[in-house]
């Protein structure tokens, strides 16, 4: 007989006496980021929790994405550094030994440290979390049926329930395609060689920060860009990060698709309107889907998109009242922090409180070299939203710290509404993007003309300092400027 997981709010026993069971019980379908801060909020606020995952603890970020992509990346970024000087003879460059082998054994072991440590250690040492391995779906607006490797499947009641199942790499329909050993960022993230020739098709995040990558460990990397590089982004930005791919070799296909790809004597042979493209392996990062294919949602009453995301509203709140959802399996931005603060949120809605996410102000970073960071909006987004827009755009060459880097590849721009003058919006290209970004963040949050930017005090020497001098050249010509100019 299935096993009946007790769903009783009250705390007390029952009539009968037999029951004892707590508040509240929330289910939570997942472990990731939008799972685990849910969890742990909900077990803070008095409830009683039960996680379900079906796979390895911890979700996408620290098992597949962020953490071992970041790590590949910097070893990328130091094999380049040790490749390229840019203090001509002053420091000598010398291409290094690459050793996929070793690199990846150090990556996973990082990876395996951040999960215990992070995820599978935090959840044992909360006993008001129970966490449940096994393939959950909907049985009817109240009950998850959750199918184990072994042992009887388990029917859990529950009050609330939290969906946070996270995405999976989005395959486009390419003829041949699926006859082929192509890879996946989750492939590609976990091979233990460097191919000679990586043809990547895509040209989003995930596209741009392994192409260079790979190029950087030693592949000679062909990129099939439908549009352009990072086409959501304002067009600077894109034409930025193409010419520096371009500069370090890396081909990079503007406006072009494959009409098919087949494999054949070891090498895949993509086929395009003008030539074909042969490469030894093939990264195919063309967006991510929802998984919320197996969770049998119309018997719960949860409504989809036609892309297969879960619909919330502003409280994280699905069509059906008690069911919430977070994370990537919604049509929230894919980014861990969002999911770990819609998590937070949703856990204190379903705890009856009342919170909502506001990604007005929410900073994204790109993590190639140079950096792509962007918050609020740009000129494109803001006349749509029919706000009345200026903008200038400084280019790293003025910025201290990047002339005394010897390296001035990049730009920042910053957007203000006219009328107000307050900054509404900013675009960086460049070294520790992700790390200034999140000043222009903080001016956007706090409604701060242009004017105020360009009046704050800015360590010399930082690349942040780039935000100040953006701000005066609404006002000023900044090479006019001696250094540290207040």
């Amino acid at each position: 007989m299935d096993d009946v997981i007790c769903n009783d709010r009250s705390g007390v026993a029952h009539a009968d006496g037999e029951s004892g069971c707590p508040p509240l019980h929330i289910a939570v379908i997942g472990s990731g980021g939008a799972a685990m801060a849910a969890a742990l909020k909900a077990a803070e606020l008095g409830a009683r929790v039960t996680l379900i995952e079906s796979g390895v603890i911890g979700g996408t970020c620290v098992n597949t994405g962020c953490v071992p992509s970041k790590i590949m990346i910097r070893a990328a970024e130091i094999a380049h550094l040790r490749a390229h000087s840019p203090f001509d003879e002053g420091v000598s460059a010398v291409a290094p030994t690459i050793l996929r082998g070793p690199l990846l054994v150090q990556q996973q072991a990082r990876v395996e440290e951040l999960r215990y440590a992070k995820y599978q250690s935090v959840l044992d040492g909360n006993p008001s979390i129970t966490v449940l391995r096994g393939e959950a779906s909907f049985e009817d607006s109240h009950t998850l049926h959750v199918r184990v490797l072994t042992g009887p499947a388990h029917r859990v009641a529950f009050d609330r329930c939290l969906i946070a199942t996270g995405a999976s790499p989005a395959i486009a329909p390419v003829p041949g395609l699926k006859d082929t050993p192509y890879w996946t960022s989750t492939d590609a993230l976990a091979s233990d060689a460097i191919p000679g020739r990586l043809a990547v098709v895509g040209a989003s995040v995930v596209a741009v920060e392994l192409a260079q990558a790979f190029a950087r460990l030693g592949s000679q990397v062909t990129m099939l860009a439908r549009h352009t590089l990072l086409s959501r982004e304002d067009p600077a930005i894109g034409e930025a990060v193409a010419d520096v791919f371009r500069t370090e070799g890396i081909k990079v296909l503007e406006h072009t698709q494959a009409s098919r790809i087949d494999y054949r004597e070891g090498e895949f042979v993509l086929t395009t309107a003008h030539s074909e493209l042969r490469a030894d392996r093939l990264l195919v990062a063309t967006g991510r889907r929802p998984n919320t294919g197996d969770l049998n949602l119309g018997v719960a009453g949860v409504t989809m998109d036609p892309q297969g995301a879960i619909v919330v509203d502003e409280n994280l709140r699905t069509s059906a009242p008690h069911i919430y959802a977070a994370g990537d399996c919604t049509g929230q931005p894919q980014f861990v922090y969002v999911a770990a603060a819609a998590g937070t949120r949703a856990a204190i809605n379903m705890t009856g409180g009342n919170a909502t996410l506001d990604l007005t102000t929410m900073p994204t970073v790109v993590f190639t070299d140079p950096q792509v960071a962007t918050v609020g909006l740009s000129e494109s987004e803001a006349r749509d939203a029919g706000i009345e827009a200026d903008s200038r755009v400084l280019a790293l060459d003025n910025v201290p710290r990047a002339i005394a880097n010897f390296d001035p590849r990049g730009f920042i721009k910053l957007v203000i509404e006219k009328g107000t003058r307050r900054l509404i919006g900013a675009q960086a290209v460049a070294p520790s993007a992700g790390d200034l970004i999140q000043s222009a963040a903080l001016a956007i949050r706090a409604r701060m003309t242009v004017e105020e930017l360009a009046d704050q005090l800015f360590p010399y020497l930082t690349m942040v300092e780039g935000l100040k001098l953006a701000a005066q050249t609404f006002t000023k010509d900044v090479t006019q400027l001696s250094c540290c100019a207040g």
